[in-house]
C-alpha cells in the first residue's frame, strides 16, 4: 500500500492544531513556533504532491479510497486533478505567511491580563487561558479542511468539510478581531459578533441547500461517488431528468455563490473581511471563498453538465454584476480592508465569468485567477495590516505622506495594488487577459463589460496609494516604522512569486490545462472557432 499522501497533507495541519491548542498558557512563543512548523511541514508534503502530480496522466492522481459509511454508501475517497493539486499548493504555501503576519495578533493586551480578580482591581489575573494557542490553532484547522475539501472526491466527504470549515472560521472572526476599530471596546465587540454570525448564518443557508441537493444526488445517483457516477454517465446506466438535474444543479450552485462570493450573495464579506485581523482576512478570500469557485468546477460542471450549459447565461450577468458592483464601491470607500474586501468581490466575478465562458481560455484563465488573486490579495491585505498596525487606523484619511517615511513599507503596498489592478508583467495579468478572451470568444457583450473591471480596478488601487502614500506627511504618521525583518520575510517571497508567474507563468498552465480539457469535455464544449473571411 503507498503512503497516503493527501491525507497526510491534511492530516498535518489538524495534528498541528491540537498540538499548538495543547501548549501551556505561559508558553506562547512555543505555541507560535511548533504551529509555524508544522504549516511548513504542510507546505514540504504539498510540494511533493505537487511534484509528484503528472500533467498528462490520469484524471485523478495520487488517489485513495477506503469504506467508510457502508450502509449509505459513503466512502473516504482523495484524488486531485491539475486544479485542486495547484490550489492545495496554494494553500499550503499561504497559510506560513499568514501565521509570520499574525504572529502578535492574538497576543493578550495589557487590559486583559489586569482586572479585578480575587485580589482586587488592578491585580493580575491568573493567567489560565490561551488566546494565542487557539487563534493559531483555528489557522492550521481551517488549513486542515480547506486542502481536504480540494482533495475529496466523494460528495458527502466534501460537503462535511465545506460545513465543517465554518466554526474554526466563526470563532476566527468573532473572538480575534481587529484591534484598529474606531469606537470603544464593547463596540468593536460587537461589530466583530455581527460579521461572525452574519458570515455563518449566509453560509450555512448555502450548506443546508446544498445538502438537500446531495440527499437528491444520491437518490438519483446511488452513490456519492465522482468517479462512479462519471462512470455511469459514460456507459448510459445514469441519466437524470432535465428538470430534477436543474433542481438539484441549483442547489450545488447556490451554496457555491455564497461561498464565493457572487452577487447578490456577497453581504457578508466585507463585514467578514473589515472586523477580521489581516491574516484572517487573508484566509478568508484567498484561501477558504476558493472553494466556492473550486467547487463549481468539480462539482457543477461535472455532476450537471446540461444544467451548467441552461444556467450559464444567468450566471454570466451575475458575475459581470459582481465585476462591476464590486469595483465601483471599491472607489468609493473610506476603509482600507473593505476597499479589497469589495476588490475581491468584482475579483471573484472574473473568476466565476471565466468559469462560465466555458472556453477552455475563460476556464483556464479562471484557475490561474484563483491561485494568482490569492497570492496578489495575500500581498497586499498582509502589507495594508503591516500599515493599519503602525496607525491604528483602518481609516484612507487618516494617512497621508507614508512613502517618505516608511519607503519599503510604500513600496511593497504599491505592488500588491498593482497586482490587484493585473497590471501586465504580474501574475494576474495573466488571468484577467485569459478570462477575458474566453469571454470574448463565447459572448462578446459580456467581454466587453467585463473590461470596465480593469479600468475601475486602476481608480480604486491608484486613488487608494495616492491617499495614503504621497503627499504632505501627516503628523500621526510622522515616526511610522518600516517593515521590520518578521514582516519582509512575510512579503518579499509573496511579491517574488507575482513577478516569476508574470513572467513565466507555464508551471501552472502545464498543470492546469489538461484538467481544463477534462472540465470541457464533461459539459461537451468545445472553444469557438474565429470567423476568417476568405482573400478575395
Amino acid at each position: 500500500m503507498s503512503f497516503p499522501l493527501l491525507t497526510a497533507t491534511a492530516a498535518l495541519p489538524a495534528i498541528g492544531a491540537i498540538a499548538t491548542a495543547a501548549v501551556p498558557a505561559a508558553r506562547r512563543t512555543a505555541a507560535k513556533w511548533l504551529a509555524l512548523l508544522f504549516s511548513l511541514a504542510t507546505l514540504v508534503l504539498a510540494g511533493i504532491a505537487l511534484a509528484r502530480f503528472e500533467p498528462g496522466g490520469a484524471r485523478y492522481q495520487l488517489t485513495e479510497s477506503h469504506a467508510w459509511i457502508k450502509d449509505f454508501g459513503v466512502r473516504y475517497e482523495l484524488g486531485v486533478d491539475g486544479i485542486g493539486v495547484a490550489l492545495m499548493a496554494l494553500t499550503a504555501l499561504l497559510i506560513p505567511f499568514v501565521i509570520l503576519a499574525g504572529w502578535h495578533d492574538a497576543d493578550p493586551s495589557p487590559s486583559s491580563q489586569q482586572g479585578s480578580g480575587r485580589g482586587g482591581p488592578g491585580e493580575t489575573k491568573p493567567y489560565r487561558w490561551r488566546p494565542t494557542q487557539g487563534f493559531f490553532a483555528l489557522i492550521l484547522m481551517v488549513e486542515a479542511m480547506v486542502i481536504l475539501s480540494f482533495e475529496a472526491t466523494d460528495v458527502f466527504l466534501f460537503y462535511i468539510l465545506f460545513e465543517a470549515m465554518l466554526i474554526p472560521m466563526y470563532f476566527l472572526i468573532g473572538g480575534f478581531g481587529d484591534r484598529a476599530h474606531a469606537g470603544s471596546d464593547e463596540n468593536a465587540a460587537a461589530q466583530r459578533s455581527y460579521a461572525a454570525v452574519k458570515f455563518l448564518l449566509y453560509n450555512l443557508v448555502g450548506g443546508l441547500i446544498m445538502l438537500a441537493a446531495v440527499i437528491g444526488l444520491y437518490v438519483v445517483a446511488g452513490t456519492f461517488s465522482l468517479s462512479e457516477i462519471a462512470e455511469a454517465r459514460a456507459n448510459g446506466s445514469l441519466s437524470m431528468a432535465t428538470g430534477t438535474e436543474r433542481w438539484l444543479f441549483l442547489g450545488f450552485f447556490f451554496a457555491f455563490a455564497v461561498k464565493a462570493p457572487l452577487w447578490p450573495l456577497h453581504t457578508w464579506l466585507p463585514n467578514a473581511m473589515g472586523e477580521a485581523t489581516s491574516p484572517v482576512a487573508v484566509l478568508i478570500t484567498a484561501v477558504v471563498d476558493k472553494v466556492g469557485t473550486f467547487a463549481m468546477l468539480r462539482f457543477c460542471l461535472q455532476l450537471f453538465p446540461e444544467a451548467s450549459k441552461w444556467a450559464t447565461p444567468v450566471i454570466v450577468v451575475l458575475a459581470l454584476i459582481s465585476i462591476v458592483y464590486g469595483a465601483l464601491l471599491a472607489v468609493g470607500q473610506r476603509d482600507i480592508k473593505r476597499l479589497i474586501a469589495y476588490a475581491s468581490i468584482s475579483h471573484f466575478g472574473f473568476i466565476i465569468l471565466g468559469i462560465f465562458a466555458m472556453t477552455s481560455q475563460g476556464q483556464s484563465g479562471a484557475t490561474l485567477y484563483m491561485v494568482n488573486h490569492g497570492i496578489s490579495t495575500a500581498a497586499l491585505m498582509l502589507v495594508a495590516g503591516f500599515l493599519i498596525t503602525r496607525r491604528g487606523s483602518r481609516l484612507i484619511a487618516d494617512y497621508g505622506g507614508v512613502q517618505k517615511v516608511a519607503p519599503v513599507l510604500a513600496g511593497t503596498f504599491l505592488i500588491g495594488g498593482l497586482a490587484t489592478l493585473s497590471l501586465p508583467g504580474l501574475a494576474p495579468f495573466v488571468s484577467e487577459f485569459l478570462v477575458l478572451v474566453g469571454a470574448f470568444s463565447a459572448y462578446p457583450a459580456a467581454g466587453i463589460v467585463a473590461t470596465t473591471g480593469i479600468v475601475l480596478a486602476a481608480l480604486y488601487v491608484l486613488v487608494l496609494y495616492q491617499r495614503t502614500m504621497t503627499g504632505p506627511v501627516k503628523a500621526e504618521v510622522q515616526g511610522m516604522a518600516d517593515l521590520k525583518v518578521r514582516e519582509l520575510v512575510v512579503v518579499l517571497p509573496l511579491i517574488a512569486l507575482l513577478l516569476f508567474l508574470g513572467v513565466y507563468p507555464k508551471p501552472l498552465t502545464e498543470i492546469v490545462n489538461p484538467a481544463v480539457q477534462h472540465t470541457m469535455s464533461d459539459v461537451q464544449k468545445k472553444d469557438p472557432q474565429p470567423e476568417v473571411e476568405a482573400a478575395k
